[in-house]
């Protein structure tokens, strides 16, 4: 009981950010459209690259980032063929973003941090870059396919910037090159205004609390795919690894695992809005998986998180 309020009193502030922003869209006419660009091509690639530099690399580890971007796109593919047979209209788009990944970075974090202590949540990050990288690739690719052609999504993919942070971060982190202390203050001030950004612009889509579900098919899918599917891939890799493969540890488990019980990324908001694909849906249906994830992260982190 005492972990479980502990771990409320973490993600409190997160809801309150969401408060916050509608407050702003809804009383100052904050702009959502302006934010998810300074999102999408300035603040989310310093922070990836900031990540990996503090990351403890080596060419081994590289490879778990790629391993989850591999699982993002496996639960995000078979939900988006799902999606194209049941919803019937263009919001199919959005269901990789929803289900493929997750809010890891100012919703995970914290959590991560309250479970696995400072040293821990290295590990994580680490994960949590791989869902990054789906983000800015397959998934804002799929989700643009939903109103551009192949080609411009293509473009627009090869222009966004988080990829090539990724891949200098890495180059410069193996390399022995560090931030510059200088410098240090800059991306700190850039990672909060990461967090606080990231949940506002979920409040700032949503301009009336009355019909957040939207279609509420999509809602469904979009629920059953980010908190069954994935979690039961998580621990399905878990339960195969130790029996047979044996080549991650406990850490590496339970670090997938609190991946995978995260709400809807509010990086969703940010894409649909920067494409303007449906963003009340996706806000929508982003802010309800927020709120039950409140309840749903302390139960399954009690009962199912792998050695718990």
């Amino acid at each position: 009981m005492t972990a479980t309020f502990s771990l409320l009193t973490q993600l409190l502030p997160l809801y309150i950010t969401i408060v916050l922003g509608w407050l702003a869209g809804r009383y100052l006419n904050a702009s959502g459209g302006h934010i998810a660009g300074i999102m999408l091509y300035i603040i989310t690639p310093s922070v990836i690259f900031a990540g990996v530099m503090h990351a403890p690399l080596s060419p081994s580890v590289l490879l778990l980032p790629v391993m989850i971007f591999g699982f993002c796109t496996l639960i995000a593919l078979t939900h988006l063929y799902l999606a194209r047979r049941w919803l019937g209209d263009n919001t199919a788009a959005l269901i990789p973003l929803s289900v493929g990944t997750g809010n890891s970075g100012y919703f995970g974090i914290p959590v991560a941090l309250l479970l696995f202590g400072a040293e821990g949540v290295s590990l994580y990050i680490l994960c949590m870059l791989g869902t990054t990288l789906f983000e800015h690739s397959v998934g804002f690719y799929l989700a643009a396919r939903g109103r551009f052609s192949i080609r411009d999504c293509l473009v627009k993919v090869s222009r966004l910037p988080s990829l090539y942070a990724f891949l200098l971060g890495a180059a410069l982190n193996l390399n022995g090159v560090g931030i510059a202390e200088v410098l240090q203050p800059l991306f700190d001030n850039l990672r909060g205004a990461y967090s606080i950004l990231g949940m506002m612009i979920i409040g700032m889509s949503i301009l009336s609390f009355r019909g957040l579900a939207g279609n509420p098919r999509f809602t469904l899918l979009a629920f059953a795919g980010k908190f069954i599917s994935w979690p039961l891939l998580a621990l399905a890799f878990a339960w195969v690894d130790t029996h047979w493969l044996g080549i991650h540890d406990l850490a590496v488990h339970q670090a997938i695992f609190l991946l995978s019980i995260t709400p809807i990324a509010a990086n969703t908001v940010v894409i649909a809005t920067l494409l303007d694909t449906h963003p009340r849906q996706a806000a929508g249906t982003t802010l309800l998986s927020t709120i039950f994830a409140l309840g749903f992260i302390p139960v399954m982190v009690t009962w199912l998180m792998p050695g718990g």
